[in-house]
């Protein structure tokens, strides 16, 4: 039977988590989600970046050790902050039968939104896993200029919650009440 929800776990490598804001907090947020996945047969997918900062093979190119890729789990490298664009992402989704993708990931304002978007424009429902993206540390040099990490992790949830997209389910869940043990995967509520 295919699956309909995959979990994607997004650019959460060496080099970014250690500039993340609450980084250890959404490691365990995404880790818990991850082993929740895997135990309901829910597939995982990791994305990874690369780039002239990331270099393949080098330390910050390597997924932190907690969520680091089980053999035979996909994982797919790209080289913007679109997760599809010139991947084989979306051949990947469509070969496990899913219908659904569970964002999780860094950067909230980048990759993260930049991957849901464009999985709702290729035809995917949206789960965006509230406590499960995070964005950079800010520091004295970005104030004025940036929105404080906290905020804009908020500002981004808030936006999920009232888009619109035609013809697609977009959930904004914590980790805690994403459902992956019902058909609907994410889009399901565990009961209070």
């Amino acid at each position: 039977m295919p699956s309909h929800s995959a979990l994607l776990v997004i650019d959460m490598q060496n080099a970014m988590v250690a500039m993340a804001h609450r980084a250890a907090e959404t490691v365990a947020v995404i880790a818990g989600l991850r082993e929740r996945a895997r135990a309901a047969g829910v597939p995982v997918v990791t994305v990874r970046h690369r780039g002239d900062d990331v270099v393949p093979g080098s330390e910050g190119w390597r997924i932190v050790a907690e969520l680091a890729p089980r053999a035979g789990e996909p994982v797919v490298d790209k080289t913007t902050p679109d997760s599809f664009l010139d991947t084989a992402l979306d051949a990947t989704l469509k070969a496990l039968g899913v219908s659904e993708v569970i964002v999780t990931g860094f950067a909230t304002e980048v990759c993260v939104d930049t991957t849901a978007r464009q999985a709702l424009s290729r035809g995917y429902d949206l789960t965006v896993v509230a406590d499960g993206h995070t964005t950079s540390v800010r520091t004295a040099a970005d104030a004025g200029e940036l929105v404080p990490a906290d905020r804009s992790i908020a500002q981004y949830n808030a936006i999920y919650r009232t888009i619109g997209w035609p013809g697609r389910r977009i959930r904004v869940r914590a980790a805690a009440d994403v459902d992956l043990a019902t058909p609907e995967g994410a889009l399901g509520v565990r009961p209070a």
